[in-house]
């Protein structure tokens, strides 16, 4: 399968110029069909606290867009999205789009980002969500979820080969993010695609560095601090005979 990472500055609350940045960056890129495209958390308005501003409404232009992208390209699209509570808190998730446009899952992080005061916006999600996708069981995660290996860990025990971190990873904390990507990669014997954003928000720099990491923590593919458009190909095979070869995994206690 062919995975793709969308790494783009973000034009702040501002969903349609936002949108055709990245119509831009794929113009010239060639996609194959069946692939899975992956865009950032909150990929089309920024880390923005204003729920009332970005949440989805009737228009839904969020996931028009991704929607649109995936049936474009035949392809699977994940990207952040955010939506309001009945008690007008937020949502911050991630939405699987398939190649005819309609839903698949979405995923609801798990642990909003506190230091920042998402968890004072944010509700948080609860459970986990694992996909198939190219033969893959795929689990999606957002951000600040990097952070908690046990989560990672509770994926694997449902069968999970990649997982895929979408962020607004801020540039100060630039290596933890390079370092955790590459460590969850290591650690559960899986790819790891990680796509951040890049430019420039109201309270912070974004230096990118989104990449795509195969079971043994070797780097595929990596982003520099621009925009730009990264691919690999990644074989289940590869992740299966690894961890049958070098079955690390097998040697977890439960403590």
């Amino acid at each position: 399968m062919n995975v793709v990472g969308c790494q783009h500055d973000i034009v702040w609350e501002n969903k349609a110029a936002t949108q055709e940045k990245v119509k831009a960056l794929f113009m010239d890129v060639s996609i194959e069909s069946g692939s899975l495209i992956v865009l950032p958390e909150m990929f089309d308005t920024g880390f923005s606290h204003n729920v009332t501003a970005i949440a989805e409404d009737g228009r839904a232009l969020t996931f028009g867009f991704l929607s649109g992208l995936a049936r474009e390209y035949d392809s699977y699209v994940l990207g952040g999205i955010v939506t309001k509570t009945v008690q007008n808190w937020g949502h911050n998730q991630a939405v699987l789009v398939g190649p005819d446009g309609q839903e698949r899952t979405r995923y609801t992080k798990i642990h909003p980002f506190t230091y920042s005061g998402e968890s004072v916006h944010f509700e948080p999600g609860s459970e986990l969500c694992v996909f198939e996708c190219g033969g893959f069981k795929v689990c999606p995660l957002i951000c600040y979820d990097l952070r908690f290996p046990e989560v990672f860990r509770k994926a694997l025990g449902q069968g999970v080969q990649m997982f895929v971190v979408i962020a607004n990873w801020p540039g100060e904390r630039q290596g933890h993010w390079s370092t955790l990507l590459q460590a969850r990669a290591i650690e559960n014997q899986a790819y790891v695609v990680g796509v951040n954003r890049c430019g420039r928000d109201p309270n912070h720099d974004y230096a990118g560095g989104s990449c795509i990491i195969d079971p043994r923590g070797e780097i595929l593919a990596r982003a520099g601090d621009s925009e730009m458009i990264i691919t690999a190909q990644v074989d289940v095979n590869e992740v299966n005979e690894y961890r049958n070869q070098f079955p690390v995994l097998d040697d977890r206690k439960g403590i």
